[in-house]
């Protein structure tokens, strides 16, 4: 419903902010990582979540798209609100929690306050094929990537050119292994087209 909110920051604390947007100030919750993110910078975007409950409709905001996909993901886990998939975004940065998932280490997510054995085994097995099929375990190691942005645009833009989605993984994934970190999305899709 709101995809993102750009505005000027009016609070920041630790667990939310208040956005100034043309005149109306919006509550929005975050996590550590975000509020890392926004330092003091006065006018922000935050890519944002809109949670509708029984008794009460929340925003949650983050830095990237890539936090907020990780959010959704936690979410969608039986037993996992939106307040626990904050605490763990706030001690696990995107990265870090995709890392983990792929690489199965429920020690890892066992050190989140709230999560313990039951819930970090049931977070790997929801969500590791969800985030290997997302490619985090291809790339997550190139500084840059984080959390796949670019690739994943990448993969979108020649998804609705009307390559077939396994032809234009192959092709953009040739493409970053060549060329490193340094690659425009623009250009990536340019050499991506010529490769599918």
């Amino acid at each position: 419903m709101i995809a993102f909110l750009r505005g000027k920051l009016v609070h920041k604390d630790p667990t939310y902010v208040i956005l100034d947007v043309n005149g109306v100030g919006y509550h929005v919750n975050i996590s550590l990582t975000t509020f890392g993110e926004i330092k003091d910078r006065e006018d922000i975007q935050l890519t944002t979540h809109f949670h509708v409950r029984e008794d009460a409709q929340v925003l949650f905001g983050f830095a990237s798209t890539a936090e907020r996909l990780m959010f959704q993901y936690l979410i969608s886990v039986n037993g996992v609100g939106p307040s626990t998939a904050l605490v763990v975004l706030s001690y696990l940065p995107p990265d870090e929690l995709r890392s983990a998932i792929i690489r199965e280490d429920a020690s890892a997510l066992q050190a989140v306050k709230g999560i313990g054995g039951k819930t970090a085994q049931r977070l790997i097995l929801e969500l590791r094929d969800k985030v290997r099929k997302d490619g985090g375990d291809q790339t997550a190691g190139i500084p840059g990537f984080v959390g796949n942005t670019v690739r994943n645009e990448a993969l979108s833009a020649m998804v609705t050119l009307g390559i077939a989605k396994t032809a234009a993984e192959k092709s953009v994934d040739a493409v970053l292994k060549k060329s490193g970190n340094t690659i425009s999305l623009e250009e990536l899709v340019r050499q991506a087209l010529k490769n599918a």
